[in-house]
């Protein structure tokens, strides 16, 4: 155990105080003691304790006036009290005013251990889960979205009116453009951005299984359901439920959506019992809602609910000029996370990254970049390292442009000189992206009368 844990024991029986110490010391922990509660909080303003162990009746200054005290000055710091059996109701007080946890007397020392060891495991756990937190909320910051163009702009100015109010948001968008990223932009740039931020895709579960898992279910009320369990809708009380592909949610459970969102409320497959809730809905879809509205696909009252403010995500092929930007973004992430320094990306790399149509938009993009990164063995990434239908998709455009009813031969030529003026001339490179050996590239630019240097 590190000695670093600094342990306070208050008891005015000396004896207790002792015997704790000894015992505390031993197992690795930094022991100080107070034989009283003025003495507690006195050296409380002194030393920063990670545990205060304390008696709860003490003549004077009590256990409850040195748990206020810490509570005020020292918020972190654990405290534990000791209680005879007769005053248990005051121990259960201690505990609704912030104390962790109390053991009584006379008390098992094993107890006293485990009770400090599991105060400081779930210490560690809430440390952890603040500084993750903190760190998602500095990632989502909006300054962190990469995208300048004027589409983007539009967004960011949507945000940063949309996120600190209750509205209800439906981002719309081509799939990988990053709709979810959006949604936790706006959760963490929100008063809700220490609240939980659940996310669930409506598209891939089941109907029975979709209601389950948004609105929790109760034990019994299906087969298999051995005990109850709390929906996605309770796990965000206070936060963020973000509904991605809510397009293809079935009639059935938007009627259950529309409750929520009209009664803050939610009841348990299988339950009569309505549990309160307060959530923030941001909902996606890369559907056009109002068209299954008229449809009769979509419920018109749910559709109004969740289109209370709309934000239109552009495809990348509407904010081309963010392609760059994104590249060196990606560049720098999947360099980081292959521990190698961030690659360059070669001019004739770059244009066809900008040329290409990106159906799959951003998160295509994104995937292209991280082969090339995991893949390449050098400073930068050249058109030998893009994937193959990039580089044919490529070709194919170049041979659209070419007049009607080229010879193949004349085709052939213009395809070598055109691979090696974006490899510069470099022969090895040229070859490895027409898919010969060196002594064929060299045997057909003799064929074609093209000139190359050996």
């Amino acid at each position: 155990m590190s000695p670093q844990i600094r342990i306070l024991v208050v008891d005015d029986d000396e004896v207790t105080c002792n015997l704790l110490e000894e015992v505390l010391i031993k197992e690795g922990y930094a022991v100080d003691k107070a034989l009283h509660g003025r003495e507690a909080i006195d050296k409380g303003e002194q030393t920063p304790y990670d545990v205060v162990l304390t008696d709860i009746k003490m003549i004077g200054v009590d256990g409850l006036e040195v748990l206020k005290a810490y509570r005020q000055r020292n918020p972190e710091t654990i405290i534990i009290m000791m209680t005879a059996f007769g005053s248990i109701e005051t121990a259960i007080r201690a505990i609704k005013e912030g104390a962790y946890d109390y053991v009584s007397k006379p008390f098992k020392l094993e107890e006293i251990k485990m009770t400090i060891q599991r105060a400081l495991e779930q210490s560690r756990l809430l440390q952890e889960n603040l500084f993750y937190r903190q760190e998602l909320i500095t990632k989502y910051k909006l300054e962190n979205i990469v995208g300048r163009s004027p589409q983007m702009l539009q967004v960011y100015k949507t945000i940063a009116r949309v996120a600190e109010s209750r509205s209800t948001v439906l981002i719309v968008g081509e799939s990988g453009t990053g709709k979810e990223l959006l949604a936790r932009a706006i959760h963490f740039n929100s008063l809700r951005a220490n609240k939980p931020f659940v996310a669930v895709d409506c598209g891939s579960l089941a109907e029975t299984l979709l209601e389950s898992e948004l609105f929790g279910h109760v034990r019994g009320a299906f087969t298999g359901a051995v005990t109850s369990k709390k929906g996605l809708f309770e796990e965000a009380d206070g936060g963020t439920c973000f509904l991605d592909e809510v397009g293809n949610i079935s009639l059935s459970t938007q009627a259950k959506l529309l409750r929520v969102l009209q009664e803050h409320e939610v009841k348990r497959v299988g339950s009569t019992d309505t549990i309160k809730i307060d959530v923030r809905v941001v909902a996606a879809t890369n559907k056009n809602l109002e068209q299954m509205v008229a449809e009769k696909k979509f419920r018109e009252d749910l559709f109004y609910r969740l289109n209370v403010v709309s934000i239109h995500l552009p495809s990348l092929r509407e904010r081309a000029d963010d392609i760059p930007l994104l590249i060196d973004h990606f560049l720098r992430k999947y360099a980081a996370e292959n521990k190698k320094p961030a690659p360059q990306i070669s001019p004739e790399a770059l244009a066809l990254l900008k040329r290409h149509h990106w159906p799959g938009n951003v998160r295509e993009l994104e995937n292209v970049i991280e082969r090339a990164v995991t893949l390449s063995h050098h400073s930068l990434i050249l058109l030998e390292d893009l994937p193959r239908h990039l580089r044919v998709e490529s070709f194919m455009e170049a041979a659209r442009s070419l007049p009607s009813h080229i010879p193949l031969s004349e085709l052939e030529k213009l395809y070598i000189q055109k691979i090696l003026q974006e490899t510069g001339g470099n022969k090895k490179k040229a070859a490895a992206i027409l898919g010969i050996d060196r002594r064929t590239l060299y045997r057909m630019a003799a064929r074609y009368g093209i000139t190359i240097k050996r």
